[in-house]
């Protein structure tokens, strides 16, 4: 058996006034959700979207992690729209959505949007998601070099987000080759727009979840800190027994650590049954 360990970190940055970005880490998951939306509906966008897919995976029991996630993601796209016809100012609030979950022998990634997921391993750093951006189109379809897409004005401009329209794309499913001894990052695009991959993959793997978790929102902050940033640091080891509830554990107090916009359950449109843990510690 094989679960994740970790920590999370989250800051509002130096030019948002309020933080946007949900994060949530237990030892059968880490994510992160990047709000988007007029007045508060991004942190709802961001917050709702959490709750629902983290809700699926703490009561997944037997089922696979694909359709673990797939029916997280199909409550979330229902809560977007439940809190849009609630409050018709937040129409066209979104967010990302990127999601590792493991059940104690596989790890799949779930994934919407430009927050990123990747895996270190003996120092390589792999991105384990594929934007969903105009860009990243541009450079696949070999109308960019990549050389180009931190100065193009289109950089961030997302084609697929989690949202209210029936006819969503749905989510990425990846399986993700992994072992035990990996250590994973999922993180909001407010850590990888400023601090490359290269200082990522140092930061990453200095020191204890907590540590790396830090040291890498600093360096968000120190080069401008110009959106919210949250990063979720998971070590997956061995073992049967690991802090936190594992998946079909029950969705109670202690099940796990929240980030951002998640920390308040105002955020949270029709939470349903789930009570999550604590707020992270590390929060900035």
């Amino acid at each position: 058996m094989m679960w994740f360990s970790g920590a999370g970190a989250t800051h509002t940055g130096h030019v948002r006034d309020h933080n946007e970005d949900s994060g949530f880490l237990a030892p059968c998951v880490g994510l992160v959700a990047d709000g988007v939306g007029g007045a508060e509906a991004g942190e709802v966008a961001s917050a709702t979207v959490a709750a629902a897919v983290v809700g699926a995976v703490l009561d997944a029991g037997a089922d696979t992690p694909e359709r673990t996630l797939v029916l997280g993601a199909d409550r979330a796209r229902a809560g977007i729209r439940r809190a849009i016809q609630q409050d018709l100012t937040r129409l066209g609030m979104a967010t990302t959505l990127t999601v590792l979950m493991c059940d104690g022998e596989r790890v799949v990634l779930g994934h919407v949007g430009d927050s990123r997921a990747y895996r270190l391993r003996d120092g390589a750093l792999a991105q384990l998601s594929t934007d969903h951006t105009y860009v990243a189109h541009l450079v696949a379809t070999g109308q960019l070099g990549p050389e180009a897409v931190g100065r193009h004005p289109w950089r961030n401009v997302v084609l697929r987000s989690v949202d209210g329209d029936p006819a969503d794309q749905g989510i990425d499913l990846v399986p993700v080759e992994a072992a035990v001894g990996d250590r994973f990052l999922v993180c909001s695009d407010g850590l990888t727009d400023l601090v490359p991959d290269e200082e990522v993959a140092e930061l990453l793997g200095a020191g204890a979840p907590d540590e790396a978790a830090a040291a890498l929102t600093e360096a968000a902050l120190a080069a401008g800190g110009r959106d919210n940033v949250t990063v979720v640091v998971l070590d997956l080891v061995d073992g049967s027994v690991v802090e936190g509830t594992a998946v079909g554990g029950t969705a109670a107090e202690g099940s796990g650590t929240r980030l951002g916009a998640l920390v308040d359950p105002v955020n949270v449109v029709d939470p349903g049954p789930v009570r999550f843990g604590s707020e992270a510690a590390s929060a900035l």
